[in-house]
């Protein structure tokens, strides 16, 4: 006969470890996001280990039964039936269906991070790891003529794009956070997040300047003094950042090569069909639109994107004749593979989570700077199906979504007491 010599308090202590080690390790797939897709993987599937027997699955329901957490489901499900009317092979539809799979971690972020306390890690640990990415910028570009370490000045793993993204998420939280030690008189603290916040500003004007992240920041200022200054506030914010941005301009010869190239870009597609940056995009976008009125309503089926541009292809060497598997647009990119149904669903997601953020408080506003990025991001990318950004949009929902809703019920539980106990204290 077995006997069970593990006491009451240890078993329970076992799923609050499996717990705590869950957030560790989704804080560290945070932290790996800016730096390695790899590595990041490995952490998110240890993350997922640990998390499955520490669930709550009721908790999960709840999630699912949300919008913020259902509609992602909604739309990986859209997702799985589209493979069933896609005309391309399984191994292309379940390539397609891929990028899908993250949503579904969504749920489980909001249920783990609504239990937890311990958002902060991932919130902290993300701002160290892009501050450490700060400085290996930094030293990358001054060293660029001596040695470098990736393909352009001043961007040592990954791309521009994905560098000046989260670097923008970390200004915007320091400016958060700043204004809240500033009006609590901790002015040193103050002061020394916004020079933390201005470094990450000028690498983004003078190394890595991104135009999805220049077109990003002024909606996120004015989304930012809405929320936090009020309409007088938010025209002395404004007026303060243009008169920053004119200095900026001025001094980057980059950041203006980076904003008219577009121009020049765009009038030699027009001309030559020259394969630009922009001329491509404008090339897939306007493709793109055939490809949707064809089969408007439930789409050509997940994975069918870069089979339908192959067949689009016209010879020549100039953009039309670029086989693409990304339309560079996300709600293109949904609507070609499941339709308008499909991208009613992506965009109900995404006011599902900006309503879900919005209201005052650093978590709150964490999560709404990080979907209010993707969507902008989203516009001329497709971000959300991107694995980092797309994790990070994931991450981003899920962690400070979760927080948010453990904040939300314990304010609503300390106001009932504080209402009862006046009650009592003060009968009618």
């Amino acid at each position: 006969m077995k006997v069970d010599v593990v006491s009451p308090a240890v078993r329970r202590l076992e799923p609050a470890r499996l717990g705590a080690m869950a957030d560790t390790m989704a804080a560290a797939a945070v932290i790996a996001l800016p730096w390695s897709t790899s590595a990041t993987g490995v952490l998110i599937a240890l993350w997922l280990i640990l998390l499955i027997p520490t669930l709550d699955i009721d908790a999960v329901k709840r999630a699912i039964l949300s919008p913020a957490g259902g509609l992602p489901v909604l739309l990986w499900l859209l997702a799985v039936a589209g493979m069933l009317w896609a005309d391309v092979s399984l191994g292309e539809r379940l390539k397609g269906l891929e990028p899908f799979h993250k949503l579904l971690a969504i749920p489980l972020l909001l249920a783990q991070f609504r239990r937890s306390g311990h958002a902060p890690w991932v919130s902290t640990g993300f701002l160290i790891s892009c501050t450490i990415l700060l400085i290996a910028s930094y030293a990358d570009a001054l060293s660029w003529d001596r040695m470098h370490w990736a393909g352009a000045p001043g961007v040592p793993v990954k791309d521009w794009i994905t560098q000046s993204g989260v670097f923008a998420i970390c200004v915007f939280g320091l400016t958060d956070a700043l204004v809240d030690a500033w009006l609590a008189g901790r002015r040193r603290l103050a002061w020394a997040l916004a020079g933390l916040a201005a470094l990450f500003v000028v690498d983004i004007a003078y190394v890595t300047t991104s135009r999805t992240t220049l077109v990003a920041i002024p909606i996120l200022i004015i989304v930012f003094g809405s929320m936090r200054l009020g309409v007088r506030g938010t025209l002395a914010l404004v007026a303060g950042c243009a008169a920053i941005v004119t200095i900026l301009w001025v001094s980057s010869p980059y950041m203006r090569f980076r904003v008219n190239s577009v121009v020049s870009e765009v009038s030699l597609y027009r001309a030559e069909d020259a394969a630009t940056s922009s001329g491509l995009r404008m090339e897939f976008w306007r493709k793109s639109l055939q490809f949707v009125a064809q089969a408007p309503l439930m789409g050509h089926g997940t994975g069918t994107i870069h089979s339908l541009f192959s067949k689009a292809v016209t010879p020549g060497g100039g953009a039309s004749s670029v086989a693409s598997s990304n339309p560079h647009q996300q709600i293109l990119a949904v609507a070609i593979q499941l339709g308008l149904i499909g991208a009613v669903v992506l965009l109900a997601m995404w006011i599902a989570h900006l309503l879900m953020f919005a209201q005052v408080g650093f978590v709150a506003w964490c999560g709404l700077v990080v979907v209010t990025q993707n969507l902008v991001g989203s516009m001329f990318n497709s971000h959300l199906l991107d694995f980092t950004q797309g994790w990070l949009y994931v991450f981003g929902v899920g962690v400070f979504g979760g927080a948010l809703l453990k904040q939300n019920a314990m304010s609503g539980r300390f106001a009932r007491k504080t209402h009862v106990t006046g009650a009592v204290s003060n009968p009618a």
